[in-house]
């Protein structure tokens, strides 16, 4: 047993290969292991291929929902006075300019709309990407103390693996995706 603890597990790094699903110069691309043999690969990248339309590749692909059919309402404790953080970041020049191209594209695309007095303000946290790019993140610390904590903690990463397997390939587009 001592020997079992000492060992060092490492995670499994599986071979991934691009997969631009577009056509001509339009990029759609998917990661795809290359640890499947070629025909389930085959397979799989012509069911994504048939049914491409039914993922969001641009911010344009993903029309917001009507407040008729969903609002989402977050749980905060009622002795939590709401927070507005006062102090702007201070972020560099070419990050600047690359928030404001993000924003102006989450505004054009309809995800974004001016708040009037908000109860509660939270700040950018840029992210950069690997492809230059910036993901908009938002500093919540705050927002996270005031909501109540859940009785009913995600499973340990050990029950998700144990339980996936009896599966040949797996989807984490959209969360976990068994495919016998």
């Amino acid at each position: 047993m001592v020997e079992q603890e000492e060992r060092e597990v490492k995670p499994h790094r599986e071979e991934i290969e691009v997969v631009n699903l577009g056509i001509g110069r339009e990029r759609k691309e998917v990661k795809v292991g290359t640890c499947m043999s070629s025909n389930i690969r085959d397979e799989l990248v012509t069911l994504l291929r048939d049914y491409q339309e039914i993922f969001a590749w641009s911010y344009q692909d993903m029309p917001g929902l009507s407040l008729d059919i969903v609002q989402h309402k977050l749980p905060l404790n009622p002795e939590c006075s709401p927070v507005k953080q006062k102090y702007l970041r201070r972020m560099k020049p070419e990050m600047s300019l690359k928030i404001k191209v993000e924003v102006k594209k989450q505004f054009d695309a309809g995800f974004l709309a001016v708040a009037r007095y908000p109860e509660w303000v939270a700040n950018i946290m840029p992210v950069p990407k690997k492809d230059g790019k910036v993901r908009m993140c938002m500093y919540y610390r705050d927002l996270n103390r005031a909501s109540p904590k859940d009785n009913f903690l995600l499973p340990h990463i050990d029950v998700l693996i144990d339980n996936m397997a009896s599966f040949a390939l797996f989807s984490f587009m959209d969360g976990f995706s068994g495919y016998n």
